[in-house]
């Protein structure tokens, strides 16, 4: 009986020749189908290389199905956000940005359509006719959404490789005196001056201050305790929810020189229920950004500040005060209720007068160790 004919092993991959001269691969995928390289080759060499590096970055799990990528981006983009839980107001920013800056250039290519080339050409279009700050948030949000992509194993690289597109360099944020915060207090009207007040030297959000209740507030210790925030959207609709951040669960301990002012602004303003809201409007409605942005934009030309200086900015003259009263960065970011370094940084402002006071403290630190220096050596002659 004849001995039976051992089985050929399978190749992995072959190249022919085309009847139009070029050359073509095909090779098994770790699925065990038999793929086509995605173009053909001029010569039989590079065609065989091909399929070298091919078998490589299978052998090393490193393979991205060539199909996987098609994907529609938009329809995969929007799941993303979908899919990531997120605040109502980041839900509504990365819609936003989808909207107006992604998905006209993006929308209609699949995942593996989104090259390198394309992302440069998209962002250097965006800088011509919107804010750098806005391109790099839209950026982030492309190279976090490319990013899932790479990690479902739908694309092989994020196409997003700009070094430092992502990076915001905004200019700065002004600060106000003390003298300026008192002003707009009164100029804001009695009804909100706490308002003002705790923008400033709490330093909380005014969508924190939005949620604050009665029963978040205490005398005997003077603090505010944040625990929720309702932003309101650009909708009008008004989302009670978690904080910023889990940072942004704090209590916040208060000077003691507003320790009148909230207590007027309990007896007279802030509605009686112990879970009552701390701020209402004249007609007993909770807090809105719009009818209060009209009392700050004439509170804020009463006092002559510039138009583009915002209520959020008062936290940052907040934490200048507290950074120059001795505040450490931890300090600032419990206060400020950040949960990063970055984020707590934007705070730690110093001025030309804060800067004379470093000069003026290293100034007598450094006379003050001569003086001691100098102590010894004058006893000593003097013994002689």
């Amino acid at each position: 009986m004849a001995g039976r004919k051992p089985q050929r092993r399978r190749e992995f991959g072959t190249v022919r020749q085309l009847p139009s001269g070029r050359f073509q691969v095909r090779y098994w995928a770790p699925d065990g189908s038999r793929r086509k390289a995605p173009e053909t080759f001029a010569t039989r060499g590079e065609a065989q290389t091909w399929l070298t590096l091919t078998k490589a970055d299978i052998e090393r799990n490193h393979w991205v199905d060539p199909d996987a990528g098609a994907v529609n981006f938009e329809t995969y983009a929007m799941k993303w956000i979908e899919e990531r839980g997120l605040a109502a107001t980041t839900d509504e920013l990365y819609r936003r940005l989808m909207r107006i800056h992604i998905l006209p250039t993006f929308g209609g290519l699949d995942l593996d359509g989104i090259t390198a080339p394309v992302v440069r050409t998209w962002r250097a279009e965006r800088l011509g006719v919107t804010g750098a700050t806005t391109v790099a948030k839209a950026y982030r949000l492309l190279k976090a959404v490319m990013e899932t992509a790479v990690d479902d194993e739908l694309i092989r690289r994020n196409p997003c490789r700009i070094r430092g597109a992502g990076s915001e360099r905004a200019r700065e944020r002004p600060t106000a005196t003390v003298d300026q915060v008192d002003a707009l207090a009164n100029a804001v009207g009695p009804r909100w001056r706490l308002m003002v007040y705790l923008g400033a030297y709490g330093p909380l959000r005014p969508e924190e201050q939005a949620a604050l209740r009665r029963r978040d507030v205490t005398l005997e210790p003077l603090t505010v305790r944040v625990t929720t925030a309702a932003p309101e959207l650009t909708t009008g609709r008004r989302v009670e929810g978690d904080t910023k951040s889990r940072a942004g669960a704090r209590v916040i301990h208060l000077p003691a020189f507003l320790h009148i002012e909230i207590k007027r602004h309990l007896d007279w303003f802030a509605e009686k229920e112990h879970d009552g809201l701390l701020f209402v409007g004249e007609r007993g409605k909770p807090f809105r950004r719009s009818t209060f942005g009209r009392r700050w934009r004439r509170a804020r030309a009463a006092v002559g500040l510039p138009e583009d200086f915002r209520f959020y900015d008062l936290r940052h003259t907040g934490h200048t005060l507290s950074t120059q009263s001795g505040a450490t960065l931890k300090d600032t970011m419990v206060r400020a209720g950040q949960s990063s370094h970055r984020a707590a940084l934007i705070y730690q402002h110093s001025d030309d007068t804060r800067q004379r006071e470093v000069a003026e403290g290293i100034d007598a630190k450094v006379r003050a160790a001569r003086d001691r220096e100098a102590s010894p050596r004058s006893r000593g002659r003097e013994a002689r």
